[in-house]
């Protein structure tokens, strides 16, 4: 499987460590064993997408290793499984923030349980749930479909072809941005970003504009509308791939 590596992190290499290691190897993982300090854990973390922290004998880890984990997971999207006495998974929780947390396991683990959420967390992954939601609003098919070609790979992407179809697309359904074209027929931009903010079980979704107009006065009126920003519609792909993953970081 693809984006398949693990971290199984503690104070050592216990011989329960290395059964969960061997659990999650066997699911088809690629999975090892790391000192639970800063600067082994900085070592091994590139292309990690899960941390199973173990805690024995009542020893949570340091804050300071804990902070860094807390950034680096928010930073490269990671997710943990914690393991250890209800003391311990407390202490976990209250240092993480909740979406951090993919799953907690009290000791002594029970090992088929461990695998089945390795399996089941690596399909999530494959199925693009842990991906962020972006929704395009565009009445010109050929760009909608440019657009979501580009961002496919790294969101989870819909399409809608106008402003009421998009409406329509959000009873239903949440999304974390929405990128809306701001000259369209019929129902404008700027008319369906009023009725989203009229809503309040929309009113809160992130809307960044789409607009082929580059000049001053275009720019201001897109700007005067207090989206979360704006993207000009000759874009390339590797820019607006980059905008959106800073966007991200800053509103996790």
């Amino acid at each position: 499987m693809d984006n398949n590596r693990i971290i199984v992190t503690g104070e050592r290499e216990s011989f329960i460590v290395r059964v969960l290691v061997k659990k999650a190897t066997d699911t088809g993982a690629a999975c090892e064993f790391v000192k639970c300090t800063i600067d082994d854990i900085n070592a091994k973390l590139e292309g990690t997408v899960l941390i199973v922290l173990y805690m024995e004998d009542d020893r949570p880890p340091k804050d300071s290793v804990l902070h860094f984990i807390k950034d680096r997971m928010e930073e490269d999207g990671i997710k943990l499984i914690a393991i250890g006495q209800s003391p311990d998974i407390k202490h976990i929780r209250n240092s993480l923030p909740a979406e951090l947390i993919y799953s907690t396991f009290t000791r002594p683990v029970d090992n088929e349980a461990f695998a089945n959420t390795v399996t089941e967390y690596f399909e999530k992954i494959r199925s693009g749930e842990f991906k962020k939601s972006i929704l395009i609003v565009d009445d010109d098919a050929q760009y909608l479909s440019l657009v979501r070609e580009w961002l496919k790979g790294t969101y989870k992407v819909s399409m809608a072809n106008s402003g009421l179809q998009a409406i329509k697309w959000l009873g239903k359904n949440k999304v974390d941005l929405i990128l809306l074209d701001h000259e369209m027929p019929v129902t404008s931009g700027p008319q369906v970003l009023e009725m989203l903010r009229s809503d309040p079980e929309t009113s809160s979704i992130p809307v960044m504009f789409l607009t082929g107009k580059g000049d001053k006065d275009s720019v201001m009126s897109v700007v005067s509308l207090r989206p979360e920003g704006y993207f000009l519609k000759n874009i390339q792909k590797d820019e607006l791939l980059e905008k959106l993953a800073e966007y991200f970081a800053l509103h996790r």
